[in-house]
C-alpha cells in the first residue's frame, strides 16, 4: 500500500499501486496533456507526454466521474 494525493480532490489516501485509476498529468500545466487551460484539446506534443506522470485518483473521485459519463 502506498499513500498519495488524488489529482481531482487533493485528498490523501491509501492504494495498491496496482489497483488504482491513475491520470495523466503534465506537471508544468497541471492538466492532462493536450489540454489548454480553457478546457479545449489539441495534439499533445512528445515533450509533453514524456514529461507527464500518471498521478493517483481516489475511489470517491472515480464514483462521482462515473455519475456524469453519458449511459450511465
Amino acid at each position: 500500500m502506498e499513500t498519495g494525493r488524488c489529482y481531482a480532490c487533493k485528498r490523501e489516501f491509501s492504494f495498491d499501486p496496482g489497483e488504482v485509476v491513475t491520470f495523466l498529468v503534465d506537471p508544468e500545466t497541471g492538466l492532462p496533456p493536450g489540454f489548454t487551460a480553457l478546457g479545449s484539446f489539441r495534439p499533445a506534443t512528445p515533450e509533453a507526454v514524456g514529461r507527464s506522470a500518471d498521478l493517483p485518483v481516489c475511489p470517491d473521485c472515480v464514483e462521482r466521474a462515473k455519475r456524469f459519463q453519458p449511459g450511465s
